[in-house]
């Protein structure tokens, strides 16, 4: 079996900042493909995902601990594995392949991400793609999805407990609802969104749909065991004595815990089947994908906070 692919071109095409700030530092460039090292594949990427940490990070809000400049953004691939380095162990040449590149999120995040024809990634991050997603629907999932699953967890949510999601129709909010449904056994899920957002809600698994433009969630008269808070609402008044609530947007008080992701290829493995039977689904905003050449126009609307679900990258050339 070769261990890689004979047509792997020396430049390809990649945006690059070389300085923090607002979607104007993004360039499209032409830059040398990366180098593996022994634990990493490189992955042709077929498509990749936008997060809010990819503009936070641009942004310089973790510039103390981020790689050094210029850095090629983004953390969610879906591709086609081309060539392996000399200690990896499963994956191979032809591999379809998703994952979150970076381990850590905002401690040291690669210097070169995945909003690039091709980009380098330890085996260890990545799982094979769902065999019914394409690689538009592969690539909205990883960060989103383990973010949502391991939070879950931290939170030690289990069946028969109920939840209460703030920004049920983001990324992650939209795989909380459908992961603590249908996966965990959640006895209620109630989730937020705008007036328009609520059928979605709805069609994901929650029980409740509340409209945070109408209605204040803190005054609801019910209690949740778990709160889970994607949008930074401080919602420590919607608990149940015992309860916790999770952030992922910002610090929260105890009883609550603010998680950043771990991100690890077995996490998608194991909750590939879920995905594979059609009991967790990929929701991907109405105006993608977005081509390659249109990376700041995608951006600027997921900087709007508009989006429903993922807004992603397609074709990448």
């Amino acid at each position: 079996m070769a261990n890689a692919t004979t047509d792997i071109p020396r430049e390809i095409k990649a945006w690059v900042y070389h300085e923090y700030g607002s979607v104007d530092v993004l360039k499209l460039e032409k830059i040398a493909v990366p180098e593996l090292k022994p634990g990493q594949v490189l992955v042709k990427v077929v498509a990749a995902a936008l997060n809010p940490v990819d503009f936070k990070r641009r942004q310089g809000y973790f510039k103390a601990s981020d790689s050094p400049l210029p850095i090629v953004p983004g953390y969610d691939v879906a591709g086609i594995v081309v060539k392996v380095g000399s200690e990896v162990k499963e994956l191979k040449v032809g591999d379809e392949v998703y994952g979150d590149i970076n381990e850590r999120a905002i401690h040291g995040p690669k210097q070169f991400g995945s909003l690039a024809e091709y980009t380098a990634v330890e085996e260890k991050l990545l799982a094979p793609k769902p065999k019914n997603l394409d690689f538009v629907q592969a690539a909205s999932l990883p960060l989103a999805i383990e973010t949502a699953y391991e939070g879950l967890e931290k939170a030690g949510f289990s069946a028969g407990k109920s939840l209460l999601v703030l920004g049920g129709a983001g990324g992650v909010g939209s795989l909380v609802i459908q992961l603590a449904k249908h996966v965990f056994g959640a006895s209620k899920v109630a989730a937020t969104a705008s007036t328009g957002k609520l059928e979605l809600l709805r069609n994901l698994g929650a029980d409740q749909p509340i409209d945070y433009t109408q209605v204040k969630f803190e005054v609801l008269p019910e209690k949740f065991d778990v709160v889970y808070d994607a949008v930074g609402d401080r919602p420590l008044k919607t608990i149940k004595e015992g309860g916790t609530v999770v952030s992922i947007a910002s610090p929260v008080s105890p009883p609550g815990f603010f998680f950043i992701l771990t991100s690890d290829g077995d996490f998608l493995k194991k909750l590939n089947p879920y995905i594979e039977n059609g009991t967790v689904k990929p929701i991907l905003d109405p105006n993608g994908p977005y081509p390659f050449d249109r990376v700041v126009e995608a951006f600027t609307y997921l900087e709007s906070n508009r989006a429903i679900g993922k807004v992603v990258i397609h074709p990448i050339s």
